[in-house]
């Protein structure tokens, strides 16, 4: 039996859906770390499934640091406007422009291998595939222009 407050807490810290974060505690025999782990590895599976769909549909995001010395627009990209009208999707952009504001990645493969400012256990990349797992849909960052002045 899978205890609910700690199906709750990977939940909160996974955005999974419960019945994945159920199975993924019962595999990991209801250590939590190791529950995080399966779905990571799960998102992966996921989204190497979904990477060859086409993404036609997306969003340009623009960032601009308090400063006004530096920002970014960045287009990123969707299977269907359903995902890229998601207010959750619209936050992955605004964090990723954010992150290429901060850090100026010359390229998006770079961009990828990069920690992410905001969890740096994670690189830009895993974060990209998290949401390609919680969307469901194949997700892109097609391109960025960081501005400096």
């Amino acid at each position: 039996m899978i205890n609910l407050d700690i199906l709750k807490q990977l939940r909160e810290q996974t955005d999974a859906s419960i019945g994945a974060c159920k199975t993924a505690l019962e595999k990991a025999g209801g250590d939590i770390k190791r529950a995080i782990e399966f779905l990571r590895e799960e998102g992966s599976k996921v989204a190497e499934k979904k990477s060859t769909r086409l993404t036609g549909i997306g969003i340009v995001e623009a960032y601009v640091h308090t400063t006004q010395q530096v920002g970014t627009l960045l287009e990123i990209r969707s299977e269907t406007d359903f995902v890229a009208r998601n207010p959750e999707f619209k936050k992955l952009a605004h964090d990723i422009a954010m992150h290429i504001t901060a850090s100026a990645p010359e390229t998006v493969p770079l961009l990828l291998e990069q920690p992410f400012i905001k969890d740096e256990s994670k690189t830009v990349g895993d974060l990209l595939t998290e949401s390609i797992s919680r969307f469901g849909e194949n997700i892109q960052i097609t391109r960025f222009n960081r501005f400096e002045v």
